[in-house]
Formats: structure tokens, C-alpha cells, sequence
């Protein structure tokens, strides 16, 4: 069974987070939320509280298959602030492991330079934060072993195509009609 780690830290856009532990959840990948804040409740950018799984800090990443990071203000720069979640980032796309960010997120990738000669795509309020990227306008870009969304808009099909990334194209099919997504997933993909 694959398994993902998604950080939330205060402030995290709680949509772009939940939507991506769900669809992964109906695939069957095992998803652990880790907290970046250094406790197990954290609340979101609209107020939602939740407990998270894990603290970052005591999540063993060895069979980690996936990080996500998601958006939202100030989540993005709460989830910057965490040693743990910016090393183990760093690690994951060194050894070709799968890292997402999604809406402000790909900025953090940008700041820790995982996007240099990479094609990525942000909110666009922080598509001029992607330094070293070739930056599209596109729901969800997949560039090797990093993938972005653009925001909450694209948390749908960001978190199908990490569904498709772990268990399958089929697993992905069969979960976006369990949901009724009926938009085709068109994106740009780079290898």
C-alpha cells in the first residue's frame, strides 16, 4: 500500500488539504496529516479545526511514498517556518520521491530551488514566487516527481492525479465517477 504525508500547519487552506487526504483515502493509500505547529489541533485559514494524525517532527518518512503541501494564508509561510517539512521536502525530491504543493505552496519548493528548469504552475497571485520555473497557467502540472495545482479550483483534479501517481489510472477513473467529477483531466505532464 502506498503511503502520503499532507502538512498542516495554522492557517492551511483546509479545501486544498482535505480534498487531496480524502480522494488518497478512497484509493486506499494510507494519508497521515501532519501537523507543522507544533500541535495536534490546527485551524485552518477559515477557522475549521482539526487534530492532525502526527506532529511533522515524529512522522517516520522512510516508507513515505508522497509529501503534499497545501496552500492558504498563513498557512504557506507557517508551513515554510517548519525545519521538518523543508528537509524532508528537500530529501523527498533529491531522491526523486514525490513532493505536490498546491495554490501558494509551489513557492516553497521555488524558495528551497526544487523548480529550477521545472515546469509548475501556482496561485496567481504567487506565479511571479516560482523562481527558476517555466510557470503555466494550468490546473495541475506534473514535472517529473513534483506535481502543483494552481488553488483550490484545481484541488479536484491535483488530488486525482496524486490518486493516479499512487494507485493507478484505474483507481483514479473509478474514483472521479464515485464522485461525479464529470470535467476531463487535462493538464500539462512533463517527464
Amino acid at each position: 500500500m502506498s503511503k502520503a504525508v499532507v502538512f498542516f500547519a495554522q492557517g492551511t487552506e483546509e479545501c486544498e488539504a482535505l480534498l487531496v487526504v480524502d480522494l488518497l483515502r478512497r484509493a486506499k493509500v494510507e494519508v497521515v496529516v501532519a501537523s507543522a505547529s507544533g500541535s495536534l489541533q490546527v485551524t485552518g485559514s477559515h477557522g475549521v479545526t482539526l487534530t492532525a494524525d502526527a506532529l511533522a517532527e515524529d512522522v517516520d518518512y522512510s516508507g513515505v511514498d508522497l509529501v503534499v503541501l497545501p496552500g492558504g494564508i498563513p498557512g504557506t509561510p507557517n508551513l515554510a517556518a517548519n525545519q521538518t517539512v523543508c528537509d524532508t521536502v528537500k530529501a523527498f525530491a533529491a531522491q526523486g520521491k514525490k513532493v505536490a504543493a498546491i495554490c501558494a505552496a509551489p513557492s516553497i519548493l521555488a524558495d528551497l530551488g526544487l523548480l529550477e528548469g521545472k515546469k509548475a504552475t501556482a496561485h496567481a497571485a504567487f506565479q511571479d514566487k516560482l523562481a527558476g520555473a517555466a510557470v503555466l497557467n494550468q490546473e495541475v502540472v506534473v514535472d517529473g516527481s513534483i506535481t502543483t495545482s494552481y488553488g483550490l479550483g484545481g484541488a479536484i483534479p491535483f488530488g486525482l492525479e496524486l490518486v493516479r501517481q499512487l494507485a493507478g489510472p484505474d483507481e483514479a477513473a473509478r474514483i472521479q465517477k464515485a464522485i461525479a467529477y464529470k470535467h476531463s483531466l487535462l493538464y500539462a505532464s512533463h517527464k
